[in-house]
């Protein structure tokens, strides 16, 4: 083929082509996104109902069940599951991997709407949230040893929250722990029966004497102004003063039946930093947004907001995904380099000649930004998969350019000149090249068609290495003929290292010749090991081992633990410090941060740099493993960051016991599963989800002497937590 003949009598051309190619990728690159793992819509559903004081069968039997079956009609949900607790009903909704995630949501609210006439009065409206998949990115700790939990919850509301929700590429800024302040009202049965008072009483009297203001507007002939009457409350004795009933001259009041004090709204969960008190802050980044920037940008705000903060009060990165994604990405990136170096070290052992090398070390850096175009044009990003693709990519994209560079240096040797063995060489491997690039092209850009989670994760990959192989096939044939031609010198100076080379290859090549005469006439023996090692394939194949992907060495470890049934927070919170003392133990780890909650302690602990610790995370992970599985009180697992983007973290193998029985026998049976897998001794680790065991008091109702509805109304204000009216504190 002689097109190739423009390039090389016209270089300014061949120039152009690739500062073209050059310019096109390092404008692309300004413009791509820096993620960890291609961007994965794995969105969740979430539909929460509260109905207070309800047990958890009447939870499950009057609002998870007509919800589910309601929401199992919606069109793009792939499965459903639910819990059902005491009060409360979570339904999580995984939408099919593909679903437009806001048209699905926009179905579920509406089956969530027709089922709401099934649901009884006292149940709240459900919430419907949606989830893009994104796990929060960072954990910020507020601590301070003279302010309380509660001072701190609404400082951060104030002042640190609102201003973090705006930096741009953050999803969502979430204060955890809900300890905002509330005028707590603690009755006590006992002198309310002393003064015949009623639950119902306390709190209609609450509501009619704490309300907020709206008063309107008064208007004269040149002034307006708005009246703002003082009908609402603020401080626990002006509660107390409120009165619940009056015969005559004898005042009941809010003090005589009851304590108040100012205080938490919840106190249903705790949050600690390595043991201490703290208020956590959650940073989500949006959908799309690349989490290296957000981090950066919550950060760079935190000096100004820092130094507005009161004296005592200090703020502590207990999580930070994004220190790991920026360590993963530089060491690929330095793997580039070094595969580039090496690669560039073996050309020229092989070539022996540095103006020869120059030829394909030229078209490394372009092909690898040119396909960044390519890259940018598909909607991808610069992750960890496709910058292995352009690991892998450095070993093929200088093939081109070395068949180029040898057939051209072939021609030479024969005492071609230079610019004549280029013409000639080029012409006779064009055809190759373009085979070689399509085929290699071809190889690898089906793997992007690949449908479910595989498809979306290695579809950057695929495309991305193919792509970086025909810009190489380009360069190969534009730019390399025409260095050939320019670059190369004649046989008789090609140089002493040139001239030494070749006589080492001459010496190789003779003993490769004897070396296969010997295989040619022993084709008995050759044939009997090939045979033998294509038998083994199987074997071997059956006995490695297999996974999705490594487990990657976050630095950073997830803690699950699971109380028994009838554990309270308080119960939870007494084995806080044994779980402190066993990562204390271990060197390798910073320091932790943790969650608690009655039904569930969700935590982590942090580790050091990696180049302050000599053992790996799974390592630590055994140790902490084992050191946690001493404590009595909580059935603690450990885990690490998930492999790949939509795959869950945590336990590895999950089954679905179903059955058309009552929860109690499903509960027998699910025991007798547990106990299986223990005996087996494959599992560190059984748990299962269903519990069944949590105390409860059953109260039998005289029908005959009782209103069923007031007794209902009594016992959720005396047992469960209610809210009578809203608090003022400060305007909030």
């Amino acid at each position: 083929m002689r097109f190739t003949d423009i390039f090389i009598k016209r270089p300014v051309l061949a120039i152009v082509v690739s500062a073209l190619l050059l310019m096109l990728g390092l404008q692309s690159m300004v413009q791509l996104q820096v993620r960890q793992f291609p961007d994965v819509e794995k969105s969740l559903i979430v539909v929460s109902t509260s109905y207070p004081g309800a047990s958890a069968r009447t939870v499950q039997g009057f609002v998870t069940d007509p919800l589910q079956r309601r929401i199992a009609a919606a069109e793009g949900v792939e499965y459903i599951t639910s819990t059902s607790d005491p009060g409360q009903s979570n339904i999580s909704v995984q939408v099919r991997l593909g679903e437009d995630a806001t048209q699905v949501m926009t179905e579920v609210i509406a089956k969530v709407n027709e089922a709401k006439f099934e649901l009884p009065q006292e149940v709240e409206d459900p919430v419907v949230t949606n989830s893009f998949g994104e796990d929060a990115m960072m954990y910020m700790a507020f601590l301070s040893e003279q302010m309380s939990i509660q001072q701190i919850t609404d400082y951060v509301r104030r002042n640190i929250q609102p201003e973090l929700s705006t930096v741009e590429g953050v999803g969502e800024a979430k204060v955890l722990g809900n300890r905002e302040f509330a005028m707590r009202v603690w009755l006590d049965p006992a002198r309310m029966a002393a003064f015949g008072v009623t639950a119902t009483d306390v709190t209609d009297a609450i509501r009619e004497q704490n309300v907020i203001s709206a008063s309107g507007t008064t208007r004269g002939a040149l002034v307006r102004a708005s009246v703002d009457a003082e009908t609402d409350m603020q401080r626990a004795e002006d509660f107390e003063g409120i009165v619940i009933r009056q015969d005559e001259e004898r005042r009941v009041r809010l003090a005589d039946v009851a304590d108040l004090d100012l205080a938490s709204a919840n106190y249903d969960s705790a949050t600690f930093s390595s043991g201490r008190d703290t208020v956590f802050l959650s940073i989500t980044p949006a959908p799309g947004a690349n989490p290296l920037d957000v981090a950066e940008r919550v950060k760079s705000n935190m000096p100004r907001l820092s130094a507005e903060m009161p004296a005592d009060l200090e703020v502590f990165y207990d999580s930070d995904a994004s220190v790991f994604i920026k360590e993963a990405l530089n060491e690929v990136a330095t793997t580039i380099v070094e595969a580039a170096i090496i690669v560039i070290l073996v050309i020229l052992v092989f070539l022996g000649s540095v103006r020869v090398v120059l030829i394909p070390l030229v078209a490394i850096p372009l092909s690898l930004v040119g396909v960044l175009f390519l890259v940018w044009t598909l909607g991808f990003s610069i992750n960890l998969l496709t910058l292995l693709a352009l690991v892998i990519a450095i070993g093929l994209v200088v093939d081109d350019a070395i068949v180029v560079v040898e057939n051209v240096h072939r021609h030479i040797e024969e005492g071609m000149a230079p610019f004549d063995a280029a013409i000639q060489g080029a012409r006779e491997v064009a055809l190759p090249v373009i085979a070689m690039t399509l085929t290699l092209a071809a190889v690898y850009a089906p793997i992007g068609f690949l449908g479910g989670l595989t498809g979306v994760l290695f579809s950057e990959f695929a495309l991305t290495l193919a792509g970086a192989v025909v810009v190489s096939g380009i360069v190969a044939l534009t730019l390399s003929p025409m260095m050939c031609a320019y670059f190369l010198k004649d046989h008789d100076h090609q140089g002493a290292a040139a001239d030494w080379l070749d006589a080492r290859f001459e010496a190789l090549h003779d003993g490769y010749q004897k070396l296969l005469e010997k295989c040619l006439n022993n084709r008995g023996a050759v044939l009997l090991f090939a045979f033998t090692i294509l038998l083994s394939l199987p074997v071997l194949f059956a006995i490695a081992q297999k996974e999705l992907a490594p487990e990657e060495d976050n630095g950073s470890l997830f803690i699950v633990a699971t109380p028994p049934d009838y554990a309270s927070v308080d119960y939870v919170n007494y084995f806080l410090d044994e779980m402190v003392a066993v990562w204390k133990q271990i060197p390798e780890v910073s320091h932790s941060w943790q969650v608690n909650s009655p039904g569930q302690v969700f935590g982590g602990v942090e580790m050091l740099p990696w180049s302050e610790r000599e053992r790996s995370q799974q390592q630590v992970q055994a140790d902490l493993q084992e050191g946690f599985g001493k404590i009595s009180g909580l059935e603690i697992f450990t885990f690490g960051w998930p492999s790949l983007p939509g795959t869950d973290a945590g336990l590895p193998v999950n089954f679905v016991i179903a059955s058309t029985a009552d929860y109690a026998s499903l509960d027998a049976v699910s025991d007798q599963v547990l106990q299986k897998a223990r005996e087996s001794g494959l599992f560190a680790f059984v748990n299962k989800t269903l519990r069944y065991s949590r105390p409860e008091v059953r109260v039998k109702i005289d029908r005959d002497g009782s209103t069923h509805e007031h007794f209902v109304k009594i016992a959720a204000k005396m047992l469960d937590r209610q809210s009578a009216s809203s608090l003022n504190s400060m305007g909030r």
